[in-house]
């Protein structure tokens, strides 16, 4: 463990929040200070006619994408989540954390991570490096988060603002990254 404060946050949502917008632009605006950002954000896109839309994960800090969903084709019921798509994204994320990683941000913490799956070891990983995790969680999993969380993780609005501030009262007070300066323009 180092010596930063164990932080966790997830932005509690429901349809129609936005808080993939939400969470992409604090992760930009905390990479634009330097900092070195880890994680995944989450869009959805239409996968033809009859069909729900296609999810794919966001490398936070290539910017490749990864379809993490099955395509079952129109009026399917089961589950589409591909895991091996989710376990081959655990890994590579997993990996790429490391002593610089100032903060993890995470699509989603859902039923895989409730359960003890999904991104879940990435959020332990991070938490052992004492490195701050941003997520989002519906309510079906809020109480999951909180009791994951252990009395250390906070929730958040789906408010740009308030994750930012959030975000940046977890970071370090100058960027690894950038200039000693940057670290005052944060206000």
């Amino acid at each position: 463990m180092t010596d930063r404060t164990v932080s966790l946050a997830a932005v509690r949502f429901s349809a129609g929040d936005g808080v993939d917008a939400v969470l992409a632009a604090a992760a930009r605006a905390v990479a634009a200070r330097g900092y070195r950002v880890a994680g995944y954000l989450q869009h959805d896109v239409p996968d033809g006619p009859g069909c729900c839309s296609a999810t794919y994960l966001e490398d936070v800090a290539s910017g490749g994408r990864r379809r993490i969903t099955q395509a079952l084709g129109p009026g399917s019921r089961g589950c589409r989540l591909d895991p091996q798509a989710l376990a081959d994204a655990t890994a590579r994320l997993l990996h790429d954390i490391g002593p610089q990683t100032a903060l993890v941000v995470l699509n989603r913490f859902g039923k895989g991570e409730a359960e003890g799956h999904g991104l879940r070891a990435v959020v332990e990983r991070a938490v052992d490096a004492g490195i701050p995790v941003l997520t989002a969680v519906k309510e079906p999993y809020a109480e999951a988060w909180e009791a994951f969380g252990g009395g250390i993780a906070v929730t958040l609005e789906p408010d740009v603002g308030q994750v930012l501030r959030w975000c940046l009262a977890q970071l370090p007070a100058a960027s690894p990254e950038a200039p000693s300066d940057a670290a005052s323009a944060v206000s």
